[in-house]
């Protein structure tokens, strides 16, 4: 092997098998999280990932992560996601669709269906395991954000 083929062999591409996935990570009342790319697992230093599963009729504390975007991809289920300094928005995502929630925004994630489990694989732009649990009184009804640009309404 040439030089660089000894160090890619061993410091290229993971895979991350499912039941190597660590669930020694921050936990938000509702949620359980379980993370895949780590320093820990993989060598990463500029990205988290993992997946995140919600019971039927659950919903996770409000909290928010910091400076860290974060971006969830529905993979089965319908997730309710509520945001805001009073958690007075609301929008469902679909599997299929992706959420962004950026820095410090306050949300909390809520599964939709009343008997199915919510399976969703979340990223992060960091590794800390940064959840900031967050004591909030929310609207009774919140506004319903309909994702549609001016063009298409």
């Amino acid at each position: 092997m040439s030089g660089n083929a000894g160090r890619w062999r061993t410091r290229g591409v993971r895979i991350i098998r499912s039941d190597e996935l660590d669930d020694n990570t921050p936990q938000t009342l509702g949620m359980f999280r379980r993370a895949a790319v780590t320093t820990a697992n993989t060598g990463a230093t500029r990205l988290w990932a993992g997946t995140v599963t919600i019971n039927p009729k659950a919903k996770t504390g409000p909290h928010h992560h910091g400076d860290l975007e974060s971006v969830i991809y529905v993979v089965r289920g319908v997730a309710r996601m509520r945001w805001g300094e009073r958690l007075e928005f609301l929008a469902e995502a679909q599997p299929g669709d992706f959420i962004y929630v950026p820095p410090y925004v306050p949300h909390q994630e809520i599964n939709a269906s009343d008997e199915l489990e919510l399976h969703c694989v979340l990223a992060r732009s960091g590794q800390q395991g940064l959840v900031v649990n967050l004591d909030i009184t929310p609207v009774e009804v919140p506004e319903l954000v309909r994702w549609i640009d001016d063009l298409h309404r």
